[in-house]
């Protein structure tokens, strides 16, 4: 993808949580469920998985994206239940629809897709769910550091 399309695809881990603070946007988790399974799950997010969607929709899938759809079991996702899901977000709602996958890299081709299917408030989380843990890392550990350098300087030792 060229770096021009990327810029107007892409959002900031940041910027998008602070959109769903604010109640503007909804995250939709863009992995497979066992992807899910094994790394984890955002708070807050819509799974749709990517690969059944556009299984469902007739879109060809690549080599690599059938593996990954074959390496676990698939949702059952029909066309109906797929619009039903978007629709409730993207229009009753009046929500920009923020992807999510693992880097960031599957969530701009579903951010596209969203687009060229009439979504035009479609756009993917840079960085995807590695760049949320590394955030929830940093903030478990903040406590700690901040701990440390408040606390109490030592006693000086008595002379002799």
């Amino acid at each position: 993808m060229i770096n021009e399309q990327r810029a107007l695809l892409e959002i900031s881990l940041q910027s998008s949580q602070e959109l769903c603070r604010l109640g503007l946007a909804t995250m939709i988790d863009i992995r497979q469920s066992f992807e899910i399974d094994m790394k984890g799950a955002m708070p807050d997010t819509v799974h749709i998985p990517l690969f059944e969607v556009k299984r469902m929709l007739g879109h060809a899938l690549t080599e690599d994206e059938q593996d990954i759809l074959d390496a676990g079991r698939p949702k059952d996702i029909d066309a109906s239940t797929f619009f039903t899901l978007i629709n409730q977000v993207h229009h009753a709602r009046d929500q920009l629809l923020l992807c999510v996958c693992n880097s960031g890299r599957r969530s701009l081709a579903a951010a596209a897709l969203l687009r060229s299917l009439g979504y035009p408030k479609a756009l993917s989380v840079a960085g995807g769910f590695q760049a949320w843990k590394k955030q929830q890392q940093a903030a478990a550990s903040a406590p700690a550091v901040a701990a440390s350098l408040t606390a109490a300087p030592p006693a000086p030792s008595p002379s002799t």
